[in-house]
């Protein structure tokens, strides 16, 4: 391994050991009775709706991976989602990956922290790690719909919700609650545990502690020459501690959470470093040649570069806290406010490359009203102010202050037994000034306003139809209005969409800024009881002035792309049919499929093709689960005019779950996925064709509750 945090690494490990050593007797002395058998569905309420915790429905869509699935399928957020409807990854290796959601990924998809946002560098590059830790997460929430305003207009594909304990919201009853967990893998020689433990100082002050440490070696691959693929090693650890005041109405709590990465970089290309436009052509020769426009290449090609690796820091402060019925009129107040300190090194034999920092805070406050004229719901306001700055041979995107200020609405109406409506609406102010930019790149100031809709109709006890139409708008990022740079991580020379002669890409190409607005309509019909269960989702997304990277020039796989605007569409289904057939067995059906193109012609890149497949469910009294899922992704042959075909491929998984000495608290997990070791290649991937995914794999892990 090529890691060098041995010490720090030792000491969770040891922690980490010291607790699970000690987790039985924990486990015993800090029993529970069993739930009663009517309690044995949970009643399941979304953090991130804010809905009234007495309603019948929640009529937002959304999908949850609760802790026992989490602890059991692992890895990184974005393979950890992949599977769930309508849900893809845009992975990069072992150590980063990025949830896709209907053809949208980041900045179109927003990742928060128990509805904060994470302030890292993830949506600036695919290569970057998002610092929200699975292992730690007791839930993850999928969210579309009118709720998603609550988060930003931009997040047109969907929010990720991941949910933690690091702050406690309540004060155990027996001195101590929390887990301790082991895992591992085969094809890539996983080594991962964590460790939570809230315990009771007080009768209303409670403390949290908790620690995940997670290392990978290089996976193994079919489709690859090698025994493993290269690169692909990972090693995180993660620590955290809280308090809380905890009273009858509401809680308050402070955390502070450190995070350390370090991984590889697969598939970076080094050959192109020389490569810069004059204009819209792109030169990757010598200034000596006569014809700038020549595409000769003069770069060292025998010396074989080491895959770079990435050294990451995070240190973060949250703020969280509730309070309910403050007064008349006001069912909760709802407040969470973060600072982060972010900062992650890219080095290339064993040197720093190229440095990435952003530092800033958010905050947020929430009010749930009681019904007004029949509305009833959420409103509030955030606040966000961050400071990002690169340095190095990468350096793509200038040192820029942002700040942001919005305010929201999503509100109910029940109009009566039948039929009900959501509804939504944001505005929010954003402002990127470039700082001490030797270019002189103006600032950026501008507003978006946002609503959205829902329609639900409770056809029956057992169906429902919902239609759903938004239009969001969204508002530059700052890569997008200032790159200039090469970036490997996508193979590309970047130029940014502000207008300004001192941007690249040529004067000829620049044009005004205009609002990306998304105008979306979703229909979903769902029987949610009785043995035959199914969610039927179709969409259309039409996205005016759709922000995209444009190829202006080409040189073998190396582009020269300019941000750029233009109208596209985005059409898909999502299906699931499920049969109960005993008490025991249930099988499903189901699949899920996207179609993006420009409305003048051509397809958008990294587009998963059609997913299809089925699973068998069987659980037995005693504890015993077991899922075997099989599904066929297709050949993805509507692409982008720079890109190749993706072969499809067959997968097929088997899990199975235990409860240890007929004890819930118990569990014990095996996992074989891909059990056809086929050659898997992912489309939503900036490395679709060039860095294959892992071939067979058993996981197993053994988890205690206490």
């Amino acid at each position: 391994m090529f890691f060098n945090r041995q010490a720090p690494a030792f000491a969770v490990k040891l922690t980490l050991a010291s607790a699970i050593a000690a987790a039985p007797a924990l486990a015993l002395a800090q029993s529970r009775p069993a739930p009663p058998a009517d309690e044995s569905i949970p009643v399941i309420v979304v953090t991130a709706l804010v809905v009234d915790e007495n309603a019948d429905k929640i009529v937002a869509p959304f999908s949850i991976l609760d802790n026992e699935k989490l602890f059991e399928r692992g890895g990184t957020l974005g393979d950890l989602l992949n599977g769930l409807p309508g849900v893809h990854a845009d992975s990069f290796g072992g150590g980063a990956s990025r949830p896709v959601l209907r053809g949208q990924g980041a900045p179109r998809v927003k990742v928060m922290s128990d509805s904060s946002a994470l302030l890292d560098a993830s949506e600036l590059s695919p290569d970057h790690a998002i610092t929200a830790d699975p292992l730690l997460a007791n839930r993850v929430e999928v969210l579309r719909g009118p709720a998603t305003l609550l988060y930003g207009g931009g997040a047109i594909g969907g929010v990720v919700n991941v949910l933690d304990d690091k702050i406690p919201t309540f004060v155990p009853e027996d001195g101590l609650d929390g887990f301790v967990s082991l895992r591992g893998n085969t094809v890539a020689s996983e080594e991962a545990a964590a460790a939570s433990f809230t315990g009771r100082l007080a009768d209303n002050f409670a403390v949290h502690a908790e620690g995940s440490w997670r290392n990978v070696d290089d996976y193994k691959s079919k489709a690859w020459d090698e025994p493993r693929v290269d690169g692909t090693a990972a090693e995180n650890t993660n620590t955290s501690v809280g308090a809380s005041w905890v009273g009858e109405r509401g809680y308050l709590g402070l955390a502070y959470s450190y995070r350390s990465d370090d991984y590889g970089l697969p598939g970076h290309n080094h050959e192109y470093e020389g490569c810069h436009p004059h204009d819209a052509t792109l030169h990757c020769g010598s200034h000596e040649e006569e014809d700038e426009h020549d595409h000769d290449h003069d770069h060292d090609h025998e010396h074989e570069h080491e895959a770079p690796v990435v050294d990451l820091d995070s240190r973060r402060v949250d703020l969280r806290g509730e309070y309910r019925d403050p007064f008349a009129g006001i069912h909760r107040i709802r407040l969470r406010a973060s600072h982060t300190d972010y900062e992650h090194h890219e080095l290339e034999e064993g040197e720093i490359a190229t440095t990435f920092r952003n530092k800033g805070y958010e905050g947020r406050i929430e009010l749930d009203h009681a019904p007004l004229w029949g509305w009833h719901g959420v409103v509030g306001g955030q606040l966000a102010d961050t400071e990002f700055s690169a340095l190095g041979e990468e350096a793509f995107v200038p040192r820029t202050q942002s700040d942001l200020w919005g305010l929201f609405a999503v509100e109910h109406l029940e109009l009566n037994d039948n039929w009900h409506l959501e509804a939504g609406a944001r505005y929010e102010r954003q402002r990127h000034k470039p700082i001490d930019d030797p270019r002189g790149r103006p600032a950026f100031d501008g507003s978006a306003t946002s609503f959205s809709a829902a329609l639900i109709w409770a056809i029956d006890d057992a169906h429902t139809l919902a239609i759903t139409a938004a239009r969001a708008q969204r508002l530059p990022q700052p890569q997008e209005l200032y790159a200039r740079g090469i970036h490997i991580a996508s193979n590309t020379y970047e130029c940014g969409a502000i207008a300004h002669p001192l941007t690249c890409g040529g004067l000829d190409n620049n044009a005004p800024l205009s609002k990306e607005s998304s105008n979306n309509i979703d229909i979903a019909l769902r029987k949610h009881s009785g043995d035959l269960t199914y969610s039927l989702n179709v969409f259309h997304n039409q996205v005016d002035d759709y922000f995209y990277a444009r190829t202006l020039d080409r040189y073998e796989d190396f582009r020269l792309i300019k941000y750029t605007q233009q109208d596209a569409e985005f059409t898909g289904a999502e299906a699931e049919v499920g049969y109960r057939f005993t008490d025991n067995f249930a099988a499903s059906v189901f699949a899920d499929y996207v179609r993006a193109r420009f409305d003048d012609g051509g397809n958008l890149p990294r587009i998963s093709p059609l997913r299809a497949g089925t699973r068998l469910n069987l659980e037995l009294q005693n504890g015993v689960g077991a899922e075997l899922e099989y599904f066929h992704v297709a050949t993805q042959h509507d692409i982008a005019d720079y890109e190749t075909a993706t072969p499809g491929y067959d997968m097929l998984n088997l899990s199975l779950a235990f409860d240890l000495f007929d004890d819930a608290r118990y569990q014990l997990f095996l996992r074989a996925s891909n059990l056809l070791d086929e050659e898997v290649w992912s489309h939503s991937s900036f490395l679709a064709s060039v860095v294959p995914l892992p071939g067979r794999n058993l996981s197993m892990g053994v988890k205690v509750n206490f």
